[in-house]
């Protein structure tokens, strides 16, 4: 095994000097090993979890670091904090100053980014095999080394309230989603939008963005994953040169996003200037962590797709193409939460239709799965559509790497991915049934319509 190369940045800011180090030489053979054969994990003393994906049809690798945090763990008074930070995290280290960090990566042909969700914030990298080391040495100085200056966070804060205005503010379906969110969370940190109410944003400071980076922002709070053109132990050596001497954190207890029972359907009008009606309906269900029975979460996930598996799923048929009571419509549920999640539809009504129309052909469509079981060959056409998808994003690496992020970052293993194409291959109409009559009660209930008013 190699040894380790020790990167220089400022070195390679002033030189341009190459990365070089741990990828693999030669054309790599193809191999006929299952995903789950070429994935590997380690965890190091400090206790930041390493996966790595062997993946060698191409002689590049996405890098990425996970942090398990976002909006649902932030309180009030500071919503919005997760996302800021993310934006704050590129300002710069004593080792790599502000806005060189991009730059970097740009100069060695890579691409690099990161995102903020409920849940997790991350952090990634795409790049040339050879360039994994500047990747892990960049993010290991910014895990413990980041710099967030209160002049700089003055004007980052504004660019993060601009876009809030820019995705919601000015835009009326965005508001009436945000509203619908919020009222369809009781009691869970899914309430607060990510990015955050404008009234905290007014208020925060750049201590605010520090302190919860010296919360969160620990390697055993944290996982990387690498997938691509590697060698596993030449990671795993690499991670353990940059990322080891990071000492664990003090992490705080984290939420537990669970919903309390509503005890009845919730409704709100949300009454602002807007050309057309939205109608937004959810119903509180359980996700992958919170399912008194993990089959359920299966079960829903084929719920969704038979209401919006495609162009020949019901909703897309019967509402818009045959009665044409809805301009457009969607179902969908997303079980892979840390917490309690949401069954939902979102629908226009057409033209000479109301909401209260369109409101009650949805119930229709519900009604009918509660009382009817799925046609075995609908329910075999959703089951190869939703397999297909997870299937095909082994095509890309960055897809592999983002689905076992995503597990791992919501206390899950990455193991399960394989699992749940057995899972949702032996759900069956009857289960589906079931699932209908337990959750989408009025109990579980919220609406919210965007009403227009004149611009």
């Amino acid at each position: 095994m190699n040894k380790a190369p020790q990167l220089l940045l400022i070195g390679l800011l002033t030189t341009g000097i190459s990365c070089t180090g741990w990828a693999n030489t030669g054309s790599a053979p193809k191999s006929r090993l299952s995903p789950s054969d070429r994935t590997f994990t380690h965890t190091l003393e400090n206790g930041l979890k390493i996966v790595v994906r062997e993946d060698h049809r191409a002689p590049v690798m996405v890098s990425q670091v996970w942090y398990r945090v976002g909006s649902s763990y932030e309180h009030a008074g500071v919503t919005g904090v997760s996302h800021v930070l993310e934006h704050m995290m590129f300002k710069g280290t004593p080792r790599v100053p502000n806005g060189e960090f991009s730059k970097l990566i740009a100069n060695y042909g890579g691409s690099e980014n990161a995102f903020t969700s409920y849940d997790y914030t991350g952090y990634y990298q795409v790049m040339s095999a050879v360039n994994l080391p500047l990747s892990l040495e960049l993010e290991a100085d910014r895990m413990q080394n980041a710099l967030m200056p209160d002049d700089e966070f003055a004007k980052e804060i504004e660019v993060v309230k601009e876009e809030r205005r820019l995705r919601t503010d000015d835009k009326p379906g965005s508001i009436a989603y945000e509203r619908f969110m919020a009222a369809a969370y009781l009691s869970s940190g899914y309430h607060n939008p990510v990015i955050g109410w404008m009234h905290d944003l007014d208020n925060m400071k750049g201590e605010d963005a520090r302190k919860w980076y010296k919360q969160w922002y620990v390697p055993n709070n944290a996982i990387l994953v690498v997938v691509g053109d590697v060698k596993a132990n030449e990671v795993f050596e690499q991670a353990a040169h940059y990322f080891g001497p990071i000492p664990k954190g003090n992490i705080p207890k984290r939420p537990l996003n669970k919903e309390v029972p509503a005890n009845g359907e919730r409704r709100l009008s949300v009454d602002i200037p807007a050309k057309i009606p939205n109608l937004y309906i959810g119903y509180n269900v359980p996700g992958i962590n919170t399912a008194s029975d993990e089959n359920d979460v299966y079960a829903l996930q084929m719920l969704a797709g038979v209401l919006d598996g495609g162009y020949s799923a019901r909703m897309e048929t019967e509402l818009v193409r045959n009665q044409g009571i809805a301009a457009s419509a969607g179902a969908g549920y997303s079980g892979l939460a840390l917490g309690d999640t949401l069954f939902y539809f979102s629908a226009i009504p057409g033209k000479e239709y109301s909401i209260e129309e369109l409101e009650d052909a949805i119930q229709e469509q519900i009604t009918r799965l509660q009382e009817e079981l799925a046609d075995p060959d609908e329910l075999e056409r959703i089951k190869a559509q939703i397999i297909s998808g997870i299937v095909y994003q082994q095509d890309s690496i960055s897809s592999q790497a983002n689905q076992i992020g995503s597990m791992e970052a919501i206390g899950r293993s990455w193991q399960e991915a394989d699992a749940m194409l057995e899972k949702l291959a032996a759900v069956t109409p009857e289960q589906i049934r079931e699932v209908a009559n337990k959750y989408l009660i009025p109990d579980n209930k919220v609406v919210a319509i965007l009403n227009p008013q004149p611009l």
